[in-house]
């Protein structure tokens, strides 16, 4: 339905009042003097800004009823939970709505998908699926819970839309302590205005009476609304507040790792952990050096057309880009041959490749590399890193080398710069040297990342057991193996 023709019974977010308003009025009435900047000595990692405040609106009301660009629905995996906010979604949508999520084939956790609105005043619904909460695992829900906002804010930029409506995602069947979320919740909206501030018009906060005074407690320490107010809510900030992105940081698992693993590093303070940590890459195939002739004859060819051809090598990935996000992947993605997991022992996002579940043989390979880019794209915009699992692959799971040669050059320049490090799980002797050959003679630039792996031991040195899903088949393989205590840490439900 056009919004303009919306029922009495939705809500224009032009009509509701901002979060600065009532806070304003207050001022006035008070007669307080305004702190002026030249008296604040310290200011705050989230200080006031006018112009991103007039954004925020805080809305005690059904996030369905909101007549703004696009909604926000939190459901499960399979995009079918009934949780208040899905079921009321649903009611006013009507049945097309269903109809169309099962086209989607469900969404990963963290992840956002975008549907029409159909008989909502929203013209869009952007559909995430939130973490379950165990304390156990908590950096690796946070981690997923930060996805959830920052993926759906990143859709509503590339669809040009001008106010989004959120509801609350963490909701109370997966368990997640309100007030922890609602932290990352705001300070996730927070940062990404101060980058992307000028693609949004509104963001409102759609909360239940019960959300409310946690959402009023801490709105002001993150959008305050005056430099008293930011001064005042300075020592109510938590310990984390995440990197520039607004993305859950654990300092103590920022531990430094070598780029180069196995050479020594006599200016480092830290070589002792250096020294535990050389085994990793330290063996003659992660030693060998490319073609340098080559490399340099390369460069001398491209050096008169090098920004023609970063223009053309640009224009070339958006055109796959917009592909990727226009294609149905539904069937690449339910092999589950590549996901987002936690973070490694340096903050940075870990994705995991799962050789084994990639059936050459049997699916459309492009297919498979629209799907690697449809996923890695906002993810490929900061530090991550890969591991590559090669437990039990076979000849049908060998991926060839002209399809890699294909993906490392059609991937934007974040990709290879971003790339962090390469661990490669379980090699066969075969794969070190198939390896060895596509990193000296295909790509440059990549031999350094590489690191095998032989044993799960090896690779919680670099990512904690808690921050990385295993395969069933990868833990029954290495305690095969290596031995069986990792089979100690339990696999993720969702693989």
């Amino acid at each position: 339905m056009d919004p303009l023709g919306a029922p009495s019974q939705f809500v224009d977010v032009d009509s509701l009042p901002g979060w600065t308003d009532a806070y304003e009025a207050e001022q006035l009435d008070s007669h307080q003097n305004p702190v002026e900047k030249a008296q604040v000595e310290v200011r705050s990692p989230f200080p006031y800004r006018k112009d991103i405040n007039a954004k925020i609106i805080l809305w005690k009301g059904d996030v369905a009823l909101l007549n703004c660009t696009a909604i926000v629905n939190t459901s499960n995996e399979s995009l079918t939970d009934k949780n208040p906010v899905s079921e009321s979604i649903f009611v006013h949508a009507g049945p097309d709505l269903r109809d169309e999520l099962q086209k989607l084939k469900g969404c990963r956790t963290g992840e956002a998908k975008l549907t029409k609105g159909f008989n909502l005043a929203a013209r869009f619904i952007i559909h995430t699926v939130g973490p379950k909460y165990k304390s156990r695992y908590r950096t690796a829900a946070e981690s997923s819970l930060y996805s959830c906002y920052r993926n759906v804010l990143q859709l509503a930029k590339e669809q040009a839309m001008c106010s989004v409506g959120f509801c609350v995602i963490n909701s109370l069947k997966r368990c997640y302590p309100l007030e922890d979320a609602t932290h990352i919740a705001l300070r996730t909206v927070r940062r990404f205005l101060e980058i992307h501030g000028e693609t949004l018009e509104k963001v409102v906060f759609a909360v239940s009476e019960l959300e409310e005074a946690t959402y009023q407690k801490l709105l002001p320490l993150y959008f305050p609304r005056s430099l008293e107010e930011e001064i005042q809510s300075l020592p109510y900030l938590p310990a984390d507040i995440g990197n520039a992105e607004g993305e859950p940081v654990v300092p103590e698992r920022q531990i430094r790792i070598t780029e180069k693993p196995g050479v020594p590093d006599d200016a480092s303070d830290e070589e002792g952990l250096e020294a535990d940590l050389s085994f990793i890459g330290s063996h003659a195939f992660a030693r060998m050096e490319g073609d340098v002739d080559k490399q340099r004859r390369l460069i001398l060819q491209g050096q008169l057309s090098e920004a023609a051809l970063q223009k053309q090598h640009q224009r070339n990935y958006n055109r796959w880009l917009c592909q990727a996000r226009a294609e149905d992947l539904s069937d690449i993605a339910s092999l589950k041959a590549l996901y987002q997991t936690g973070v490694d022992n340096c903050g940075r996002t870990v994705m995991v490749v799962v050789g084994r579940n990639i059936p050459v043989t049997l699916i459309d390979m492009e297919k498979a590399l629209l799907y690697f880019i449809h996923v890695m794209d906002h993810i490929a915009v900061k530090e991550y890193v890969l591991v590559y699992f090669h437990t039990l692959t076979n000849d049908y799971n060998q991926l060839d080398s002209n399809f890699l040669k294909k993906l490392y050059d059609v991937v934007d320049a974040k990709y290879k710069r971003n790339l962090k490090a390469l661990y490669f799980v379980h090699p066969t002797f075969r794969s070190k040297v198939s390896a060895w050959f596509f990193t000296t003679f295909t790509v440059s630039g990549l031999k350094d990342k590489l690191h095998y792996v032989e044993s799960l031991q090896q690779l919680f040195t670099a990512i904690p057991p808690e921050q990385i899903d295993l395969p069933p088949f990868v833990l029954e393989y290495d305690a095969r193996e290596n031995g069986p205590y990792y089979s100690s840490y339990p696999p993720s439900p969702d693989l």
